[in-house]
């Protein structure tokens, strides 16, 4: 599994220094964004985390998605509570995709893994990725649970891999146990709502 690092993450993050803008002001810029005719997604992620986000979000909307982040939605109550729960739920649901931000935090975090859960419930299998993180020079050792996920892998030269040719780019991979993996173009299987 080829995953991408944090560092090659931020490097989709828009330059703030050339546009002066705030990390809210950008993301506000994505979420007012047009809505039309695009694929939906809810984005997982562990809120301090904002450098990865950005980048995710960036990396993403490259692609001509909608990209849902909870904090950025004024419905949602101002404190933490049982409204919060009901909300992001209805976002899950309404939302085309489900995408965790898989970073290390983010798999401890009981509030992802919860997303995670009713991810799985409303949008498993066709419609769910991790999106796994590894910060640099380090290995990426997950759950076991999350290996039944399909999830994002990042080609950086063109390869083969269990005999098929694969061009550079961004791919979902649906695991599988036999060992044959389904794998399908990220940008395909971000347009199939």
């Amino acid at each position: 599994m080829s995953i991408i690092t944090e560092s090659k993450l931020k490097g989709y993050r828009p330059s703030l220094k050339s546009s002066y803008q705030t990390t809210n002001s950008i993301l506000t810029q994505f979420k007012n964004e047009s809505k039309l005719y695009k694929t939906k997604i809810f984005l997982s992620h562990k809120h301090d985390e904002v450098q990865e986000l950005e980048g995710a979000i960036a990396f993403l909307k490259s692609f001509g998605v909608e990209v849902y982040v909870d904090w950025l939605d004024e419905g949602m109550p101002k404190t933490t509570s049982g409204l919060t729960a009901v909300r992001i739920k209805e976002k899950i649901k309404d939302n085309h995709k489900f995408i965790l931000l898989a970073t290390e935090e983010a798999i401890k975090s009981k509030w992802c893994n919860w997303e995670l859960g009713l991810g799985d419930a409303a949008k498993y299998i066709d419609h769910i990725a991790i999106f796994p993180i590894k910060k640099e020079y380090s290995d990426f050792t997950g759950s076991e649970y999350l290996q039944i996920y399909p999830y994002i892998e990042f080609l950086d030269s063109n390869s083969y891999l269990k005999g098929s040719f694969r061009s550079r780019g961004a791919y979902i991979v649906f695991p599988s146990i036999n060992g044959n993996d389904r794998v399908v173009a990220l940008d395909v299987w971000l347009r199939s709502k």
